[in-house]
């Protein structure tokens, strides 16, 4: 068996391809802003992809960078201000922040209808409740791909490993919504290759380079790798051993090009869908 390649590079370009055609309809440009506390190397990476996404899309990208030392208030006082702004349609702030910023606080400031990350109380209690207006953008851009390549996870049993608020939780969730069985493994299973095996779709999301081996796949099963990490050689790499995985599964994720491009559209949709909601 050799595994389909799922490819989130294509499938980004069309759908930052609809996003820029939406875009273009609308009676004022959509605005996103991007904030940036610190000199985190890959938070900077992160962030001038996503201008290039939204001058991609024809999105205005209003590009804050912040030294690592400023005070908590004095970026709380800048989201409020965004809040107003009638120009701006979307609030991202890169995580990590530095240590002396609550994090909590600081998604709790941004408006809900701006919360393009979907990381709000408001905005993750209508997830739950099934009726979101924005989704997280990892996993809105997994189940995008799932949908592309017509892997419905009706009936079957979805493994998830890892339970972050960013993207295990919501995962799990969004998968339940489409009537997928789930489980949701983390640090304290104390029986993960026997989870993994039981999976038809299997998401990992931990960030630990060979976290899942082939012995761990279950024949057939898609395979969905979200996690960046790089090697010692310092090549980009996911939790799964893919070359390995690539003979067991039916429908794999490679990294990069997989989930990665999806994340990053998925945030262009969401500010084209707060764009389209404030007009």
């Amino acid at each position: 068996m050799s595994a389909v390649i799922l490819d989130g590079k294509a499938l980004a370009a069309k759908v930052k391809e609809r996003v820029a055609r939406e875009a273009a309809k609308l009676s004022r440009r959509p605005g996103l802003t991007v904030i940036l506390v610190g000199e985190n190397p890959a938070s900077q990476v992160y962030v001038r992809n996503k201008v290039q996404d939204c001058s991609d899309c024809g999105i205005a990208c209003f590009d804050y960078h912040l030294p690592a030392d400023t005070p908590e208030e004095e970026l709380l006082q800048l989201l409020t201000e965004l809040n107003g702004r009638a120009d701006v349609d979307g609030i991202l702030c890169q995580l990590p922040l530095p240590d002396h910023i609550r994090e909590k606080r600081v998604l709790e400031t941004i408006s809900p209808d701006k919360d393009v990350d979907a990381f709000h109380l408001y905005n993750m209690g209508r997830i739950l409740r099934g009726d979101a207006r924005f989704l997280p953008c990892t996993p809105a851009g997994v189940m995008e791909l799932l949908h592309a390549y017509d892997i419905s996870p009706a009936g079957k049993h979805c493994v998830v490993v890892g339970r972050s608020n960013i993207v295990g939780k919501p995962m799990g969730l969004l998968l339940l919504q489409e009537n997928g069985t789930v489980t949701i493994c983390h640090s304290r299973t104390p029986d993960l290759k026997e989870q993994c095996l039981q999976a038809d779709i299997l998401v990992s999301a931990v960030g630990r380079e060979g976290l899942i081996t082939a012995d761990m796949i279950r024949p057939g099963a898609v395979v969905v790798d979200v996690a960046m990490n790089r090697n010692a050689a310092g090549k980009l790499c996911g939790d799964v051993d893919f070359a390995a995985a690539c003979e067991r599964a039916s429908y794999i994720t490679p990294v990069p090009g997989g989930v990665g491009p999806m994340t990053r559209a998925m945030l262009m949709e969401n500010t084209l869908t707060a764009a389209k909601a404030r007009q």
